[in-house]
């Protein structure tokens, strides 16, 4: 015969068969606050009985388990570990972890317009120039989801997710911008130069503005050598391409730069 607990919970008193709490520790992987959310919710869902009691079955577990509450604590450490293993999931090119962690993610009660975001954040960030069309994917994503709403939302935010993981990465550009984000807020850069700088009206030209600008469309193949950096800033490089980026420099540009 099961062995029965007989407890108080909070102003509650509570039944619940020894097993099923055994059942409620391993699901929630361990983690006490994550099953005493699930507890609670399973109390506060389930109506006294006439002997004063709150009889737990495996059926309040079950469905205080699907219950998103039961899962982890939206503002606890669980939610920021699952999103940190979503996002380095897709970043590892694991399309498995990242449904799983994403399915996590849904039954935990995230914000779906959070999870979209981390999507269209992670295809910049580490996708990137490897493959384009993955922010226009997770952007559009981003909008479905917006639109459609759960239930359906989850349908689009895996195939966004797993779009993303396997896709190729590169972080070229977000190394690059951290770079020129540095320079500009710890050193001295130096001017415009003269001849980039917009001459709106005649007196501006004849002080040097927008003199001696050359326009890349008039010479072949449509580039031209030319200072764009200003004068303290020349030989800097912030875009080093990365072994995946489907758009590099201009192949003319290296050729007259060598």
């Amino acid at each position: 015969m099961p062995l029965k607990a007989k407890t108080v919970y909070g102003d509650y008193q509570v039944e619940i068969e020894d097993e099923l709490l055994r059942k409620l520790a391993v699901i929630s992987n361990g983690d006490v606050r994550t099953a005493l959310n699930g507890l609670e919710v399973a109390v506060l869902t389930t109506p006294m009985q006439a002997d004063g009691y709150i009889h737990i079955t495996n059926q309040e577990i079950q469905n205080s388990i699907q219950d998103r509450k039961a899962i982890f604590d939206k503002n606890g450490e669980a939610h920021y570990d699952n999103i940190s293993a979503f996002i380095k999931s897709m970043r590892g090119s694991d399309p498995d972890a990242v449904l799983f962690y994403l399915a996590k993610a849904i039954v935990g009660g995230e914000d779906p317009m959070f999870l979209a975001r981390r999507i269209v954040i992670c295809a910049s960030e580490d996708v990137g120039l490897a493959n384009p069309n993955a922010l226009i994917i997770a952007n559009s994503a981003m909008q479905a989801v917006h639109m459609v709403g759960m239930p359906e939302a989850r349908i689009i935010l895996a195939e966004a997710a797993v779009y993303v993981a396997n896709s190729p990465k590169s972080n070229s550009t977000y190394m690059g911008i951290d770079k020129a984000l540095q320079d500009v807020k710890n050193k001295e850069t130096g001017e415009v130069p003269m001849h980039l700088r917009n001459a709106p009206i005649e007196q501006m030209q004849s002080l040097g503005y927008s003199q001696g600008y050359l326009y890349p469309h008039s010479f072949p193949g449509n580039y031209v050598k030319q200072q764009y950096l200003p004068d303290n800033m020349q030989g800097t490089v912030y875009y080093e391409p990365g072994e995946n980026d489907v758009l590099k420099i201009n192949p003319n540009k290296i050729q007259k730069n060598t």
